[in-house]
């Protein structure tokens, strides 16, 4: 057990100087500065120097057994290890396939998820890949998701790319009512979780799905959508009627016709919508390809999880205050998922928690009430990291 004191917490939003008692994984009670532990509990007490506790960092779009293939076998992208997540603040992280859901499988997907959670980490997945019919390993996405623990919805479901399946609307429609019954029948997220490509249909389907049918606008979550401007100024649309849109947090050069996640989250407050309809990603694992006009790779890179800390730390120097920024990557996703433990420091929590300096670099890492970082210094790694 451990009582973390001296310090200021943030849950996310702000609550001032604090004690937490930490305890079987879970967060067991919020003190007030001085108070104890009760008489006879067996607790080791760690003075955290007035600094910052933040709730752990939820990425809900994470290629956990890697990504790529778009260049040929040999640019396969290998699965991240447990230290690139919990080193920069991830404790929660839910996989998925994307253009390779042919020689990788939601098997490996599931098996993935539960190797990190062994490891110490908190792992879900989505069902599918880019293409349709969906990749499952039970026959359905239905079944997916009503009989895998770690499964929460589908995606990432490529639209408005050329390497998608061009899903007709019927296709469309049929798969996020697949999601959304799954999700009532087992009180999970039930989301249709969305890979936007650059075409210039954008978010068409969704906009026509909005229009036409009885699915709450809650289902969808296209990611991507600050690839190019002009398709983020139609999330917004979107995203005011209720669809929670999440933007990738990646390197944009100067001029180029992107938002980086920064820019996209000052757009995104700028046009007043509900703050909790935006989350931030980091597609970790996964390639970003730049194709030519055949379809041909010209270069690519790997997406980082260590990108949601630095889009923190530019907001924080941009002046934005914490508590406004840190519901994107926390509790935001977190309610979105429907994972009632994760995203925030209350009472009851899991005891996923991150301590930041005071130019918010992460400094510490507790996840599930253990410390994988202390002092910037790697306690727990995986099973393979040397």
């Amino acid at each position: 057990m451990w009582l973390l004191e001296n310090l200021e917490l943030y849950a996310p939003e702000r609550i001032g100087a604090r004690s937490l008692l930490i305890g079987g994984g879970k967060l067991l009670r919020v003190l007030n500065p001085g108070e104890r532990a009760p008489d006879g509990w067996n607790v080791r007490s760690v003075d955290c120097g007035g600094r910052r506790v933040v709730p752990g960092f939820v990425d809900s779009h994470v290629h956990i057994t890697g990504g790529g293939g778009e260049s040929g076998a040999r640019s396969k992208v290998p699965a991240l290890q447990l230290s690139r997540y919990t080193r920069c603040g991830v404790t929660s992280v839910v996989g998925l396939l994307g253009t390779d859901d042919t020689t990788r499988s939601t098997a490996e997907l599931l098996a993935r998820a539960r190797g990190l959670e062994e490891e110490g980490l908190s792992a879900w997945i989505w069902t599918g890949g880019y293409h349709l019919p969906p990749m499952t390993l039970t026959g359905s996405v239905r079944g997916d998701i009503v009989h895998l623990d770690r499964c929460l919805g589908v995606g990432e479901i490529a639209i408005s790319d050329h390497r998608s399946s061009q899903p007709s609307e019927a296709e469309f429609l049929r798969l996020a009512a697949d999601a959304h019954v799954a999700g009532l029948m087992t009180g999970k997220a039930g989301v249709l979780h969305l890979h936007l490509g650059d075409g210039p249909r954008g978010l068409e389907l969704v906009r026509r799905a909005l229009d036409i049918s009885e699915i709450p606008a809650r289902v969808f979550h296209p990611t991507h959508v600050n690839r190019k401007r002009r398709l983020f100024e139609e999330a917004l649309d979107v995203a005011r009627r209720g669809v929670t849109i999440d933007v990738t947090a990646y390197p944009v050069e100067k001029g180029e016709d992107a938002w980086s996640a920064e820019d996209a989250f000052e757009r995104f407050m700028a046009a007043g919508i509900a703050h909790e309809r935006f989350t931030v990603s980091s597609d970790g694992g996964g390639c970003l390809p730049v194709f030519d006009s055949d379809g041909r790779v010209t270069h690519m890179d790997v997406g980082a999880p260590d990108m949601l800390g630095a889009t923190l730390r530019t907001l924080l120097a941009r002046g934005h205050a914490l508590e406004q920024v840190l519901p994107i990557l926390t509790s935001n996703p977190a309610r979105l998922l429907r994972l009632e433990n994760k995203g925030h420091l209350r009472e009851g929590a899991d005891a996923d928690l991150v301590v930041l300096d005071h130019s918010g670099v992460v400094r510490d890492v507790m996840a599930r009430g253990v410390w994988h970082l202390r002092e910037g210094q790697q306690r727990i790694k995986g099973t393979f990291e040397s």
